[in-house]
């Protein structure tokens, strides 16, 4: 091999290796979290060598070596490993060896998380979102070098690899057959458990199970094998769009992290087996026996690791972040600040909300060429099980709407990588109670992405979920789901209860560019509930859009007994509006109904504004009532109005149980409904 290559890597490998040395000697100084790339320098430099500015990558918390290969400077690197507020990365919101980055020097790194494994369904969206881009054949120049295809590369342990959303993954990248390589680094311990406690076979003989993944396993200690095989198989994904997997074999040299020490469980003999695979050693052996001489390489040695010293000298002076700036970039700006278009056209007939959300993605789909739709059985043959996708397909094409298998996580997930390419995601989970499996990756990956990549990667992605219950659903089709998801800070959520605010609002989450969950009530559909033929409204013009975070007044309280104290307010979303207005018949203008729309944001001013209007106010959800949001809310109302309340917030849900039981007299009875809401108001307007 050429000298020039592997001088380039021994030098590196200098680097790598006196990074770790200070980072060790200045312990109380490099006081956060961190790993060191120590034992796996030769596979990630192979690795990083290869690699184009056209290309995505995802490296995992110990690849330090694969950002030095791909020409990050140690300064650089070091300032995330300190936390410093010039972090080019993170601004010192995250650990060491967190990477993002977005420029056309360098490959497109996305923001990811720490947690072992998670990296792989982002990635591979990464991969499924190009595929898709090329098939729309839209100009990616951006993503192109001349005739140069860009790949990506999924760096995972192989610890990882014995998650379930790692075969995900590897499930989706075998049946689309995706230009990406997973490369798996095999040093045989996950933390202090060997590969023998924790897995019957390592990532290459797993991988055989997933037909359509080409895969290799190499020494990857040795920086010449590793340089030729990830040549080779760059080369071959680059070329012929398909997945690959590396096994690299490498020896653990360094602590699993500073805060969990090879000392506290590793033996004398199994430390001596590692090092007798140093890839300084063998690097160095082999430039010696190529005719570099010893001081030659002494003397590279020396001057790496003066460099190093002055690169962290450098990053220690450097400041620490602004502390003002800790909330900054938690979403990214949206452009849709006011509500525009006509809500009640001339000539338009009134639709369904179940259609009304049809009609609404049936034009972002023609006005977006990017825009996508997938998920659970929403393609040709079925087009969502409440049809709420129905001839999508048969219209777009099958590459633009699509049913994936049943991958929760998957189908969230790979939004992320998606829309990282300029694909513009739309996704749905079939059930409210089914969004469980899927939330690992809202909470982990995509509600931080904005955050912590400091706005460099908003997940602009739109997640439709069918919630709520009626007629008999059961306890896994009929739950609400809204305070779990309003515990995740990072996402909106979107709960319309009729088919203007169901189109209006679709559109807003669809260009907002930020993550975005519409809660769709199933019972709100079609309007077969009783007293929910007022979910059927005029279909609003094309572009009619209602901004997030805007409540609306759907029933006035009359002036007069306002001004005399006879009213309350009602504050509500989903199917508690209609429960309400069907309790407000029985009382002669005595009831505001405010529709919240928006959980996050929420129309705090309007909700205040009211409460404060009335003095009395009842919170009303779907939701089991212990713990929930219309709680949290309730003690919101009664600290920001407790000066003008005449009475205390009240609260009305479903009973504490720990499901929706199916049978439709138990259910009736578990569920608010207009009677309880009803008797609920005469309380408190004659209290």
């Amino acid at each position: 091999m050429n000298n020039t290559i592997l001088i380039k890597a021994f030098i590196h490998i200098c680097q790598a290796k006196a990074m770790a040395a200070i980072y060790e000697a200045n312990r109380s100084t490099c006081k956060y979290v961190h790993s060191t790339s120590r034992g796996h320098e030769a596979i990630q430099l192979a690795t990083a060598y290869n690699l184009l500015p056209c290309d995505y990558v995802s490296p995992y918390y110990r690849d330090e070596s694969m950002m030095l290969g791909m020409d990050f400077l140690p300064y650089t690197l070091m300032l995330q490993l300190l936390a410093k507020g010039e972090d080019i990365f993170t601004g010192g919101r995250s650990y060491y060896n967190h990477p993002n980055y977005k420029g056309d020097d360098k490959p497109t790194i996305i923001h990811q998380s720490s947690a072992t494994g998670m990296q792989a369904i982002p990635t591979t969206g990464v991969a499924q979102g190009l595929k898709f881009m090329m098939q729309l054949k839209k100009k990616v120049a951006s993503h192109i070098e001349g005739s140069k295809q860009p790949i990506v590369l999924c760096s995972l342990g192989d610890a990882s690899v014995t998650e379930g959303e790692v075969s995900e993954a590897f499930q989706f990248a075998a049946l689309h057959q995706l230009p990406i390589i997973f490369l798996v680094q095999d040093n045989d311990w996950g933390i202090s458990v060997t590969s023998a406690e924790a897995r019957t076979c390592n990532a290459y003989e797993f991988i055989q199970g997933f037909k359509g993944i080409k895969s290799l396993s190499i020494d990857g200690s040795d920086f010449e094998e590793s340089f030729i095989a990830m040549q080779n198989v760059i080369l071959d994904v680059r070329t012929n769009c398909c997945p690959y997997l590396v096994h690299a074999n490498v020896p653990l040299l360094g602590h699993h992290t500073s805060g969990v020490r090879k000392d506290f469980y590793r033996t004398e003999e199994d430390l001596q087996k590692h090092f007798a695979n140093d890839p300084y050693q063998k690097l160095r052996n082999s430039l010696l026996q190529n005719g570099i001489n010893e001081n030659e390489l002494n003397e590279i040695e020396a001057k790496q690791i003066i460099f190093i010293q002055s690169e962290f000298d450098k990053a220690v002076a450097s400041p620490e972040p602004d502390a003002t700036t800790v909330s900054n970039h938690i979403f990214a700006p949206t452009n849709i600040i006011e509500e525009v278009g006509n809500r009640m056209p001339m000539g338009n007939e009134k639709v369904l909300m179940v259609d009304a959300a049809l009609f609404a993605i049936r034009e972002i789909m023609e006005d977006c060429p990017e825009a996508v739709l997938y998920g659970q059985d929403v393609g040709l043959r079925l087009g969502g099980v409440f049809r709420e996708a129905a001839t999508l397909a048969e219209q777009f094409g099958d590459h633009r709407v699509f049913n994936t298998a049943i991958q929760e996580a998957y189908i969230i997930g790979s939004t992320i990588g998606m829309c990282a390419v300029g694909a513009k995601p739309i996704v749905e989970v079939q059930f409210a109670d089914y969004i469980y499996p899927g939330l690992n990756q809202l909470v982990t990956e995509i509600s931080k992405s904005c955050y912590l990549s400091c706005g460099k990667f908003p997940i602009q992605t739109l997640i439709r979920v069918p919630i709520g219950a009626y007629g008999g659903g059961g306890p896994y089709h009929s739950g609400s789901i809204e305070s779990t998801l309003l515990t995740i800070k990072g996402i909106k959520i979107v709960y319309p209860s009729c088919a203007a605010d169901m189109k209006g609002l679709m559109k807003a989450a669809f260009y907002d560019p930020n993550p975005v969950i519409m809660l769709e009530h199933k019972g709100l559909y079609w309007s077969k509930v009783q007293g929910t033929e007022d979910a059927k409204n005029i279909e609003p013009s094309r572009d009619y859009i209602i901004p997030l975070g805007k409540g609306n007044i759907v029933l006035e309280a009359n002036e007069e007994k306002i001004k005399s104290g006879e009213t309350c307010c009602v504050i509500t979303y989903g199917m508690g509006v209609f429960w309400a207005k069907a309790a407000a018949k029985q009382f002669n203008e005595q009831v505001e109904i405010i529709d919240l729309r928006t959980l996050f944001p929420l129309d705090e001013a309007l909700v205040f504004a009211t409460v404060n209007k009335h003095g009395k106010c009842i919170i009303l959800t779907e939701e089991q009532q212990n713990n929930s949001f219309a709680e949290a809310l309730a003690a919101r109302v009664s600290k920001a109005c407790f000066k003008n309340l005449d009475a205390a917030v009240e609260v009305l849900g479903a009973l504490n149980l720990p499901a929706v039981p199916m049978n439709i007299i138990l259910e009736k009875e578990m569920l608010p409904n207009a009677e309880k809401v009803a008797e609920l108001i005469k309380q408190l307007l004659n209290n």
